[in-house]
């Protein structure tokens, strides 16, 4: 009988497609219990968003990169929203078994390191990209507004929630504790969303601070999100996709290297 161990080689093939689909399943599953919390609050926030930006601002703001005010915030609350949720979706998995010890659970399975990752991430994008499904037919019905660039739009969605799903497993990771993880939120994530051309052109930013925003890759999903929606954009998409790319799968790798060893895991 071959040793398959001394090859490698798991017995049921090189990736355990059950294990991983049963893990992002699960995560699923684990969203959508909590609808009204995980999908309907989101869309909530941001009909107040666009409400009182409408109201206190809109009519004296003029057009903005040859839009209205209330069509240039659209994208990027839209994408604001959905990396937030992303982050929240993995973080807030794994840092809940960790606290209540159950992440055996999840690290027993016969999973390796990139199919947990892979799973977890896969989560947090469908929920992503449901979220932004859901505003962008509420802004079409209510607003009359569409994507100028559907395709584009998506792409940067996927994208943006894929990435932050990522930086939400280094997070949880890392923190052994809520209120660890709600000060990596609220201290990182937050201002990053917030500081990225979220409710403005950095046009009319100083010199510094527009350096520091292309800094930010947060900034290029937002960035290129707006493009996909108003055809305008402070910068080209397509360098755009390359930092949220590179930036990706360089977090993803380390959640995969720490997933491996063990770190902050595993007793």
């Amino acid at each position: 009988m071959q040793d398959y161990s001394t090859l490698g080689v798991r017995r049921f093939g090189r990736v355990n497609w059950l294990g991983l689909a049963t893990l992002i399943e699960r995560e699923i599953r684990r969203f959508a219990t909590v609808w009204t919390q995980t999908l309907l609050a989101p869309l909530v926030t941001t009909g107040l968003f666009l409400t009182v930006f409408t109201l206190a601002i809109g009519p004296r703001r003029g057009e903005v990169m040859g839009v209205s005010f209330v069509e240039f915030l659209i994208p990027g609350i839209l994408t604001m929203t959905v990396i937030q949720n992303a982050f929240a979706n993995t973080s807030s998995s794994i840092v809940i078994a960790k606290v209540q010890g159950n992440i055996v659970d999840s690290l027993m399975p016969p999973l390796s390191a990139a199919e947990l990752v892979t799973g977890y991430i896969a989560g947090g994008l469908v929920r992503g990209i449901i979220v932004a499904l859901a505003i962008t037919v509420a802004v079409g019905l209510t607003l009359g507004v569409f994507p100028a660039h559907p395709f584009v739009a998506l792409g940067f969605v996927v994208m943006g929630a894929g990435l932050l799903s990522a930086l939400g497993v280094i997070a949880a990771i890392f923190a052994n504790k809520f209120d660890q993880m709600a000060a990596l939120t609220n201290f990182i994530i937050v201002p990053l969303s917030f500081l990225s051309g979220t409710f403005y052109s950095i046009e009319g930013l100083p010199k510094v601070l527009q350096i520091l925003t292309h800094l930010n890759p947060i900034f290029y999903l937002i960035d290129g999100v707006r493009y996909g929606f108003i055809g305008a954009s402070d910068s080209a998409p397509f360098l755009g996709a390359m930092v949220v790319f590179s930036t990706f799968a360089c977090v993803a790798g380390l959640a995969w290297y720490w997933f491996k060893i063990g770190y902050r895991i595993k007793p």
